[in-house]
């Protein structure tokens, strides 16, 4: 079963019974996250993989979302917590306005902005809204919100020491009462029980109660997953004071990322360590009503939920692209921690080297970055700063690019756009809409379109067929890339292995 042959199957909200019976009955962890078991007989709800007694068809039920779950009356299994399992790949697969608002909601939209802001991000009525959430996923824009504020509540009790009070609010809960009776619910334990569940893994050293402003989590994936190619690419496009690549002989995989994240409510730092099946996450000088956005913006940076096992055997029914497949499985799709960063950094690298491109990106980062507020301002080559708005390079990007004017001009240009609101490059945006919108700005062309659209949105089906390498790689494998229609809808994943195949043949370790 694959995420398109869930959602084709099903036109409504919860996935083809039989075929995801046959998943829980294996018990099989590539489907966790894709949908949610619910168990008429004890009235929890479990992620598919869990180690429980497997029940009988009659007692169970489907659903897409732990929302819809919550809704009917279910609590979370305490044994298999899941809460705690990969995204659904559908959000990223459909172009629908349910899939477009999940991603939104998992970035916190509707605790900053309310419903009302989120229905205007999408460009509808919230009152439609409502209806066609409600029809598609079982449960409404503010229930799909209390499912995430819950799911935050819990990484905060189990993984830090705050006081309660104060991971109430941190999670987005607009009163105490409000909190426990969410927590009773969704959990079926207190906010006292639930911490004292938590295992030794995320509870803090004994005496060490947790450093304000940081947390340390474990974000699961769908394996298999090819670290070296994410290192090789997050390495090759760092920015000096934004990010780095730590080599660390002590770590699992022997390096660690550290970056600088611009989020809601002030910058924060993440240091990512990769495992061979989760990465591990420390945050810090965080604003804790922010966790939720961070977790899932590093969630699209390292491409945590995709489907990657339907990704590749669609790509590997060509017998070109099985070999690619084959030598490097577990390949993914960058995504991005903010979208216009990587509308920028994507015009910089325009037509030039990579080492061009960063030179650039670092005069930007040293001259408009915003500095960690607790960083030496003395020490100016170990300052960590985030990556410059758009207001900041519309308003001084001109005095500190280099290069041709036409250049300088397109980047001020967008800067500006995006600065007036005129242009939103947001995770909610249709991805055709979005590359429309770019398009039409002077500067970008369908190559820098096609980049920012398949970062940005998670689009799995961009085809970079204007790339120069992507299309070496095609001309040394023999492929026709106007004729890709059978790779659908996975062709951004079969660019990152055509891409790959040429690096890896200039003697790249990807």
């Amino acid at each position: 079963m694959t995420t398109a042959s869930v959602e084709q199957a099903v036109p409504g909200s919860a996935p083809d019974f039989d075929r995801c019976y046959r998943a829980v009955k294996a018990r099989d962890a590539r489907f966790d996250g894709q949908f949610f078991v619910t168990v008429r007989t004890t009235g929890i709800y479990c992620r598919p993989s869990c180690p429980a007694q497997t029940p009988r068809p009659q007692n169970v039920a489907f659903v897409l979302t732990a929302a819809a779950a919550q809704q009917q009356g279910y609590r979370a299994c305490r044994r298999c917590a899941p809460d705690a399992v990969p995204g659904s790949p559908l959000w990223n697969v459909s172009a629908d306005m349910s899939a477009r608002a999940m991603r939104l909601i998992a970035d916190g939209v509707v605790e900053r902005e309310g419903v009302a802001g989120l229905a205007a991000r999408l460009k509808y009525s919230a009152r439609h809204l409502n209806r066609v959430l409600t029809d598609h996923l079982g449960a409404g824009p503010l229930a799909l919100a209390r499912a995430h504020r819950a799911t935050n509540a819990r990484v905060l009790i189990q993984c830090t020491s705050l006081p309660m009070s104060d991971v109430a609010f941190a999670a987005g809960f607009a009163s105490i009462r409000q909190f426990n009776d969410t927590i009773r619910a969704v959990f079926g334990l207190t906010p006292t029980e639930l911490r004292r569940l938590r295992s030794r893994r995320s509870r803090p050293p004994a005496g060490e109660p947790s450093a304000p402003g940081s947390v340390t989590l474990r974000l699961p994936f769908r394996a298999p997953y090819r670290w070296q190619w994410m290192r090789w690419f997050l390495s090759a496009h760092a920015a000096a004071g934004v990010e780095t690549i730590i080599d660390d002989p002590d770590a699992p995989l022997g390096w660690r990322f550290r970056r600088v994240i611009a989020l809601p409510h002030g910058p924060a730092v993440a240091e990512i360590e990769p495992h061979d099946d989760n990465v591990g996450v420390a945050l810090s000088h965080l604003d804790m009503r922010d966790l939720g956005a961070a977790v899932n913006r590093l969630r699209r940076l390292l491409d945590l939920d995709a489907d990657i096992t339907a990704a590749e055997e669609t790509l590997a029914d060509d017998p070109t692209l099985r070999t690619l497949v084959g030598t490097a499985p577990g390949l993914r799709v960058p995504g991005t921690l903010d979208a216009d960063e990587t509308i920028f950094r994507t015009m910089l690298g325009q037509q030039v080297s990579l080492a061009a491109a960063r030179h650039q990106i670092d005069r930007l980062v040293d001259a408009l970055g915003e500095p960690l507020h607790d960083s030496d301002p003395t020490d100016r080559d170990h300052v960590p700063k985030a990556f410059p708005t758009a207001a900041a390079i519309a308003a001084g990007g001109r005095d500190v690019l280099r290069g041709p004017r036409r250049r300088i001009d397109a980047v001020i240009g967008v800067a500006e756009a995006i600065a007036d609101g005129r242009v939103e490059p947001h995770v909610g945006v249709d991805a055709s809409d979005l590359r429309a919108q770019l398009i039409e700005l002077p500067g970008i062309g369908p190559w820098t379109a096609d980049i920012v659209t398949m970062r940005v949105t998670g689009d799995p089906d961009v085809l970079l067929a204007n790339d120069l390498v992507v299309a070496k790689a095609a001309a040394d494998l023999g492929l026709d890339l106007r004729d890709t229609h059978h790779w659908a809808p996975w062709r951004s994943y079969a660019t990152m292995h055509l891409w790959r195949h040429r690096l890896a043949g200039a003697g790249e370790d990807v």
